[in-house]
């Protein structure tokens, strides 16, 4: 088990223990924590499951592939730490990850 720190885009703060070898994207929406949608259901193609990765973590992921970066110009309020969460794959490692939710997904 991992903890990972969710923060609403109203300060409201989420810690959810979840399993890794899944998807930030599964954990966060599997702990109901309301702001992501994604409405394609981990496939990536849709953004709607957009989160900003705070600096001290965002290196531990892969930088994102074409197709994440694509899919990023349709979110709102991207940053340079935005991060499609059904691209992130958790791992042990990332024990105290922590992610902010944006206001709106698109």
């Amino acid at each position: 088990m991992i903890d990972i720190t969710v923060i609403e885009h109203d300060g409201t703060v989420h810690i959810v223990k979840t399993e890794h070898d899944q998807s930030l994207m599964q954990a966060i929406t599997g702990a109901a924590i309301p702001g992501i949608s994604a409405d394609c259901g981990g496939a990536g193609a849709c953004a709607t499951c957009h989160t900003y990765v705070e600096d001290a973590w965002k290196n531990r992921f892969p930088p994102p592939e074409d197709i994440e970066k694509d899919l990023l110009e349709c979110a709102a309020e991207v940053n340079t730490n935005s991060r499609l969460s059904c691209q992130l794959e958790l791992n042990q490692n990332l024990n105290g990850l922590v992610v902010r939710l944006p206001e709106n997904q698109l």
